[in-house]
């Protein structure tokens, strides 16, 4: 059967339109754990304990607080993403090429904050190629990788999954996005996997994906080969 054609490629930030080794996530992280202690008093111990257990039950630290703490989540947002880009980002001038080239109409689909959405896409230089952002505040405060989060964003592009491409760096979230028919693309590996339709090592290597998709809908592919 003739697939659709794509018309969305929906991107996640964090660790997908920058590289890892850029230590967002990691400043992120150290946040939460800060935000878990100062803001609801737990100990190391507590915290090393409920992270890992959250992210496996929630999906999200977050998550996790919010159903069992009831924490604001605002408050929570704001506190973890509140420190400066500044040596950690900078404008890539590949990426804003690359973003422009693309055939399909492009959004951001993310857990954080839109606030810390739009401070990297702006550091970055590429902010104008995105129609909209869909953060964790627009889906309710429920994220990736809950279905009903990816059902939220297609709702609001009146799109079927077959619609879409999703790039991400976290094979957690795009199991649900292939599962609803969304071709999916894993960023920051090498190796080929079954779960994802094309891997490639870095962003920018999603010239290549645009390109295998327009050819008889050539799938699990690597940017390298």
């Amino acid at each position: 059967m003739k697939r659709r054609m794509l018309r969305y490629a929906l991107f996640d930030v964090d660790n997908t339109l920058y590289p890892k080794s850029a230590g967002i996530m990691e400043m992120v992280s150290q946040r939460i754990s800060a935000y878990m202690a100062t803001r609801l008093g737990m100990d190391e111990e507590t915290i090393r304990v409920l992270r890992p257990r959250y992210w496996k039950q929630y999906g999200t630290t977050m998550r996790g607080l919010l159903v069992e703490y009831h924490i604001d989540p605002d408050d929570y947002l704001s506190y973890v993403h509140d420190f400066s880009l500044t040596g950690l980002l900078a404008p890539n001038p590949e990426l804003d090429r690359v973003l422009a080239a693309l055939p399909w109409q492009k959004v951001i689909f993310t857990n954080s904050s839109r606030l810390h959405t739009e401070q990297i896409l702006a550091t970055l230089g590429v902010e104008q190629h995105f129609q909209c952002i869909f953060d964790i505040k627009y889906t309710g405060y429920v994220g990736k990788p809950d279905p009903a989060a990816y059902r939220f964003v297609l709702d609001a592009l009146n799109a079927a999954a077959e619609d879409c491409l999703m790039v991400d760096d976290s094979l957690a979230n795009l199991r649900p996005a292939k599962e609803l028919g969304m071709v999916t693309v894993l960023v920051g590996f090498d190796d080929v996997t079954d779960s994802a339709d094309y891997v490639i090592g870095r962003i920018e290597d999603v010239a290549q994906v645009a390109c295998w998709t327009q050819h008889k809908g050539v799938r699990s592919r690597q940017a390298r080969e």
